[in-house]
C-alpha cells in the first residue's frame, strides 16, 4: 500500500513589531533570518514570512513598509533552500516575494482584501491559501454570528474557491484554511477542529492554524488567558497538530515546530502500518 504523506509543518516567522505570540523579537532583518533557519533545524518544512500583523486590533501598515520587511528575509531563506510562503493580504506584496524566492501565497482575505490577488496567483502559476475570512477583526464586519459554523465556513470557502477558478488558478494550486480566530469565538474554533475531517475533504489541500491563539490560552487558563504558559499553548498545539494530521492536513502551521513535527510523524507512522482498510473480510461474515 502507498506511504501516506507525512502533514507537513509550516514555521511562523513574523517580521512585525506587534504579532499577538511574537511581536518584535524577529523585527531585526538579521535576527528574522537567524530564526527561519532555527525553524527550519526545528522540522519546518515551509517558513511562513509575514510583514504585517493580523491580531484583533491590529492596524495596517503601509505597502512600501511591508516590503521592506519582508523581501530580503524571503531572498535570504530562498537563496539558503527554505520553501517560502509569504502571508500577505497585498498582491504586490505577492509579487514581489514570488520574484525573490517565494513559492507559496498565504492570504487570510482569500483575495477579499486585494481584488487581484487571485489573478497574481493564476498567471504565476503560485499555490495560494484561501483562509475564511469575514473582514478585518477591527472592524464590526467581521462577524461572529454562525447557525451553523461548519456548514457556513464550508459554503464560504467554496465562494473563493470557484472564485479563484473563475480567474484561472488550478485546482490543485488551491489550499484551504479554515480560518481558526478569525471572526470566531472559541466555540467555534473547537467545533471545526472537531470538523476537520470535512474540510479534509473538499478536494483541495488543508492547511490548519490553531498555534498558540486565545482559544487555547482559554483552555488552558480560563480565569485569565494571559497566564497560559508559551511552552504549554505549544503543547497544546502539538496535540491539534495530531488531530490534523489523523485528519489529513497537508500542513500545520505553528510557531514552534518541534513537537508538532514529532507528532506528525506519529500520526504518518500509524497510518502507514494501519492495514484495517485492506484487512480480508472474515469468512462466512456479510
Amino acid at each position: 500500500m502507498p506511504t501516506p504523506e507525512r502533514t507537513k509543518i509550516m514555521g511562523v516567522l513574523n517580521v512585525t513589531p506587534d504579532s499577538f505570540s511574537d511581536g518584535g523579537r524577529y523585527f531585526d532583518h538579521d535576527a528574522a533570518i537567524a530564526h527561519g533557519l532555527e525553524l527550519l533545524a526545528a522540522g519546518a518544512d515551509i517558513i511562513d514570512v509575514g510583514g504585517e500583523s493580523t491580531r484583533p486590533g491590529s492596524v495596517r501598515v503601509d505597502e512600501a513598509e511591508e516590503l521592506r520587511r519582508v523581501v530580503p528575509v524571503i531572498r535570504e531563506l530562498a537563496a539558503a533552500g527554505a520553501v517560502i510562503s509569504v502571508d500577505t493580504m497585498r498582491a504586490k506584496v505577492a509579487v514581489a516575494s514570488l520574484d525573490v524566492g517565494a513559492h507559496i501565497i498565504n492570504d487570510v482575505s482569500a483575495g477579499l482584501s486585494d481584488p487581484t490577488m487571485l489573478t497574481v496567483a493564476s498567471e504565476m502559476a503560485a499555490p495560494v491559501v484561501l483562509m475564511h475570512w469575514r473582514g478585518y477583526l477591527d472592524r464590526a464586519s467581521a462577524s461572529f454570528h454562525y447557525d451553523d459554523v461548519v456548514a457556513e465556513v464550508i459554503a464560504e470557502l467554496k465562494t473563493r474557491i470557484d472564485e479563484a477558478i473563475a480567474v484561472g488558478v488550478e485546482p490543485g494550486n488551491i489550499i484551504l484554511d479554515p480560518g481558526l480566530g478569525f471572526s470566531k469565538n472559541a466555540e467555534h474554533n473547537w467545533q471545526i477542529l472537531a470538523a476537520l475531517d470535512e474540510f479534509a475533504n473538499l478536494d483541495h489541500r488543508l492547511l490548519v492554524a490553531a498555534s498558540r491563539k486565545r482559544f487555547i490560552s482559554t483552555l488552558l487558563s480560563p480565569e485569565d488567558p494571559k497566564l497560559a504558559e508559551e511552552s504549554a499553548k505549544d503543547q497544546a498545539t502539538a496535540a491539534i497538530s495530531a488531530l490534523s494530521a489523523k485528519a489529513g492536513a497537508w500542513a500545520v502551521r505553528v510557531h514552534e515546530p518541534t513537537t508538532s513535527a514529532i507528532a506528525a510523524k506519529v500520526i504518518a507512522a500509524v497510518a502507514t502500518h494501519d492495514t484495517q482498510a485492506e484487512a480480508p473480510e472474515p469468512e462466512g461474515q456479510a
